[in-house]
């Protein structure tokens, strides 16, 4: 119990670092890099592989718990994903936000075939094995961000595999690449595309990473409960953390009896599809008014924040070291890739607003939902434009699928080969590309 206290310490100490750090040093504003990611790159110059050669700074124990934290963390996180969506109301699915969802599909599709197509690459035509499932860090690191490398160590450390670490170090890397390289490009776009001025003011906002004004700081969420029964950040923690635990238990239970397809389930995919079947039975029982979708992203806000830390801070140097080609090679032509198919398709299935639309899917599929909303709001300070709904609801289709489809290609990849992810993504590519011009054209 002293060693999770005195970790949670160590790790909320490196995040207030991190916030303090950023609050000083005008580069990490003007990048827009998270006090996550500045406080975990303290904690990893601390650790073993930089000062603590040569003299313990922080315990070795201490190290090898903070390593595993975002593999756990990732399971409540992906989880609560449907609680809360709007899928059980009537609301009417615009031909946009189809178009947005299906895009984004087509990017998580192809940076998951770049990424194993690289793979392949470096094996046949350089002779340089690369570790067995190389290929789904691309887009785990660009579209899921640094918290999601928790979702591909997670899932080789259930599989087996001795290099978890590695790829856990190679995909927040390459999350940092993307995210940093997102953002400056994006506003490089804006100016030249655009005859819009750039938006200093929310430029500002976002550098500073705060908000001073008391009258313009927005709330966290709706009290949906009272003190007198429960408190409604414990309500909804509860609700998560439950729904998790019922998760592992049941999935440790499908494992032991060697339940058929069951027990190779990962467990945020089981996890997400009971908390899907909790919510309908919110809905169905008229109780949905107790959920606050803010609340649970605070929460989830929280988590990610010490998934980030944690994943930064334990990234084997020496070993993403010796990676630096491939993972500078698929980040160059994902990054290139990206926003060709990302801009093309805009221009080629929006009426309006293409270049919001384009900003707004790519920052969000180099970084994290974030920094495409930080894009979008530079062009649309006040979301007059309906770009905001439609990709919100176009992201939360992906956000859902995304981690299964990560988790099924490492799957493929370990067990087999990389050539059993490639057949995969390249049929889904194909159905998702004809499904997409099938229907604008019957829309049309």
């Amino acid at each position: 119990m002293n060693n999770f206290l005195s970790i949670l310490a160590y790790l909320s100490t490196l995040l207030l670092l991190g916030v303090f750090v950023k609050s000083k040093v005008k580069i990490f504003q003007q990048l827009f890099i998270p006090a996550s990611i500045i406080g975990g790159v303290i904690g990893l110059i601390l650790g073993s592989d930089l000062l603590g050669k040569y003299y313990t700074i922080i315990p070795k124990e201490w190290e090898v718990i903070v390593r595993s934290v975002p593999g756990i963390l990732i399971i409540p996180i992906l989880i609560s994903i449907p609680l809360g969506m709007e899928f059980g109301k009537k609301t009417k699915i615009m031909k946009n936000t189809i178009n947005t969802g299906g895009i984004l599909f087509l990017v998580t599709f192809t940076q998951l075939l770049l990424g194993y197509i690289v793979n392949f690459i470096f094996d046949k035509v350089f002779n340089i094995k690369l570790y067995k499932s190389f290929g789904a860090e691309l887009n785990s690191a660009f579209a899921g961000g640094h918290g999601t490398a928790g979702v591909v160590a997670r899932t080789l450390k259930e599989l087996g595999a001795e290099y978890w670490q590695l790829a856990q170090g190679v995909t927040v890397t390459l999350a940092t690449f993307g995210l940093v390289l997102g953002i400056i490009f994006g506003i490089y776009q804006i100016k030249i595309n655009s005859n819009k001025i750039l938006k200093t003011e929310i430029l500002s906002e976002y550098k500073n990473g705060y908000i001073k004004e008391k009258d313009k700081q927005p709330s966290i969420g709706k009290e949906t409960m009272l003190n007198t029964t429960v408190d409604t950040l414990a309500y909804h923690i509860a609700i998560i953390f439950g729904v998790s635990g019922i998760a592992i238990i049941s999935l440790d239970i499908f494992k032991y009896y060697k339940i058929p397809v069951l027990s190779k389930v990962t467990v945020w995919s089981y996890g997400m599809l009971l908390m899907f079947g909790i919510w309908k039975m919110f809905i169905k029982k008229g109780i949905d008014w107790s959920i606050d979708s803010k609340v649970k992203s605070r929460i989830t806000g929280t988590l990610t924040e010490f998934a980030i830390v944690s994943a930064v801070v334990t990234i084997p140097i020496k070993a993403v070291a010796s990676y630096i080609f491939p993972i500078l090679i698929v980040c160059l032509f994902g990054f290139y890739i990206t926003w060709i198919l990302i801009y093309k398709l805009s221009k080629r299935y929006f009426k309006s607003y293409e270049l919001e639309r384009s900003l707004a899917m790519f920052g969000t599929s180099t970084g994290v939902f974030i920094t495409g909303l930080l894009l979008l709001r530079i062009c649309d300070p006040k979301l007059e434009t309906p770009v905001l709904q439609d990709y919100s609801l176009g992201f939360s289709i992906t956000a859902l699928l995304g981690p299964i489809l990560i988790a099924t290609c490492i799957q493929l990849s370990f067990i087999y080969n990389y050539f059993y992810p490639i057949i995969l993504l390249s049929g889904l590519i194909i159905l998702t590309g004809f499904s997409l011009e099938y229907y604008n054209k019957r829309v049309d």
